[in-house]
């Protein structure tokens, strides 16, 4: 009798294993799934960075991947300026062979880059949701790419055009609705894509939500091209409001949670700064110009950010820079000569940064406020990369803006 007992405990605590495993594995939407840019596994021992296992082509566009139960997914555009098509891709995590397709009509809107859809899928419960480049928010099945809804965003918003970069906020599920940027912030219901909800509008945002506290206190803090909003996230009325503008009415960062505050920076010399959530209002802690994220948002671990301050317009290159997050005191800066770029990086649960450079390289290395020191670099890619890497299973899935995509390891 013991020893039926002991199986099955072993068995039970085996499934827990497996099933906590299964979920680490997994990075399911835009910034993983803790959606603060880190994942749940640690980089494998015999991971190697100029291993390629596969490479695949999937159109124009910055859409990250997103991936969910050993099948990946991702967006890219034709390339044709007029009459063109996107396509949702669904690959075999693993080998890459193409699982399905859903293609669509969408406009590539380039604007000084490529063009192309710039959010990344996110996956719940079966379902895909996806937002193109001019606003279609479309649900699919995940397992056979069926269309169940689809919703034009663009012509629910009320802009007279799409925005200057076009939509490239991710969708953020919350709950029984996903949430999309479209100028007002939209909560549509994840069964039906019905608007449940729009706050105030804003000038549009090019990031996406965070999402913070739950229940009565469900809060969404987005970086419009205005300023920073607080909206509640049960009925999407607005809280607080930080102006923060750039010269380019252009904010493209997703606000990085750190307890009860909100770090947010932005490119073009506009800088960081820390917000406190006080009784419901925003109250600033520090601002500076020693990071200024012009794409893609620093990644926080151990209370240091890591990130990309885009300083070309203070007349020196984009350089790779460590901010402590309490203070906002800069402890290193990689100076432009080792070739990164205006980069991405995210990071690792063995306390590691994984950085793909503008050019393509992929670098590992300790993420630590006393120095970068890369344990491993390798050419991953050509032309341009903007999006952040991701590391999943194992592998890490790096992609350009002419659509190459690739995953790496051993």
């Amino acid at each position: 009798m013991k020893g039926i007992w002991f199986s099955q405990g072993l068995a039970i605590l085996m499934g827990w294993a497996l099933a906590e495993k299964a979920v680490g594995e997994d990075w399911p939407h835009w910034l993983g799934p803790d959606r603060n840019g880190v994942a749940r596994e640690a980089v494998p021992a015999t991971f190697e960075a100029e291993s390629v296992r596969w490479q695949a082509r999937v159109g124009i566009g910055f859409s990250s991947v997103a991936v969910s139960g050993g099948r990946l997914y991702t967006m890219g555009h034709d390339g044709a300026k007029s009459g063109g098509q996107e396509t949702i891709w669904c690959l075999d995590a693993k080998t890459g062979a193409t699982l399905w397709t859903d293609r669509y009509e969408a406009a590539l809107l380039p604007n000084l880059h490529e063009g192309g859809p710039a959010a990344t899928p996110a996956v719940a419960d079966g379902r895909v949701y996806a937002l193109s480049k001019d606003g279609q928010v479309r649900c699919l099945e995940a397992d056979s790419g069926r269309l169940v809804w689809r919703r034009d965003i663009w012509r629910d918003s009320g802009l007279e055009g799409p925005p200057e970069w076009g939509f490239a906020g991710s969708p953020v599920v919350m709950g029984d609705r996903v949430i999309v940027e479209a100028g007002a912030t939209f909560a549509l219901n994840r069964s039906t894509g019905e608007i449940v909800w729009r706050s105030q509008p804003f000038r549009p945002a090019y990031g996406s939500p965070a999402v913070l506290g739950e229940g009565a206190g469900l809060r969404l803090a987005v970086l419009k091209s205005d300023g920073l909003v607080l909206l509640d996230g049960n009925n999407g009325g607005t809280l607080a409001f930080e102006r923060w503008e750039t010269p380019f009415d252009t904010n493209a960062t997703t606000p990085v949670v750190h307890g009860s505050a909100l770090f947010v920076s932005t490119g073009y010399d506009r800088g960081c700064a820390l917000f406190q959530i006080v009784d419901g209002g925003l109250a600033k802690r520090y601002e500076h110009t020693a990071m200024c994220n012009h794409m893609n948002q620093s990644v926080l671990m151990g209370g240091y950010l890591y990130g990309f301050d885009g300083t070309a317009h203070r007349g020196r290159p984009t350089e790779f820079v460590c901010l402590e997050v309490e203070s906002g005191r800069e402890r290193w800066r990689v100076p432009s000569s080792m070739g990164l770029g205006c980069g991405s990086v995210i990071g690792t649960r063995d306390s590691k940064l994984i950085v793909l450079t503008e050019r393509g390289e992929l670098l590992v290395a300790p993420a630590t406020p006393e120095g970068f020191e890369p344990e491993s670099r390798a050419q991953v890619l050509g032309g341009r990369c903007w999006t952040p890497p991701v590391l999943s299973g194992g592998l890490v899935y790096a992609r350009n803006a002419r659509g190459d995509l690739v995953a790496v390891g051993g």
